[in-house]
């Protein structure tokens, strides 16, 4: 007895980053990008028992970057140049791919500049990459 066609759900692990003027091709883990809309509550007089709900201010959490660490200083560079009062804003994608490479998702996101840097954790016992973070602020996105 024949079924319905069920397609299979993506892998998380194919996906690219694309930032303004930014060349670094390839991420270990990009997350963060979701968003929050606030809830207001709200008492009419002569409706003591139920508050009424209303939408307020929506929020967007920091995308995060991790990348294993090279010779590549663009997005330290970038953050650098914020510390020192240079706020330079980018918009970016981040792109989801299928076995194929090709593209199935995209999430564009708006007017991002770095808002922290992490180094890799070092240590004399381990043998894994040297891994960089970054995060990122930004003033939302859409799924395109």
């Amino acid at each position: 007895m024949p079924t319905g066609v069920i397609p299979d759900p993506y892998g998380n692990y194919n996906f690219l980053v694309e930032i303004d003027g930014i060349t670094r091709a390839a991420f270990q883990e990009c997350s963060g990008f979701d968003s929050t809309i606030d809830v207001i509550e709200h008492r009419e007089g002569g409706e003591n028992t139920t508050p009424r709900k209303l939408p307020g201010m929506t929020k967007f959490s920091n995308i995060q970057l991790k990348w294993g660490m090279t010779d590549d200083r663009e997005l330290y560079d970038w953050h650098r140049r914020t510390i020192e009062g240079e706020i330079e804003r980018k918009n970016g994608s981040i792109i989801l791919l299928d076995r194929k490479r090709e593209e199935k998702a995209r999430w564009n996101f708006v007017r991002a500049w770095p808002t922290k840097w992490d180094g890799p954790n070092l240590t004399a016992e381990g043998n894994d990459v040297a891994i960089e973070m970054i995060e990122l602020a930004h003033e939302g996105f859409s799924r395109a």
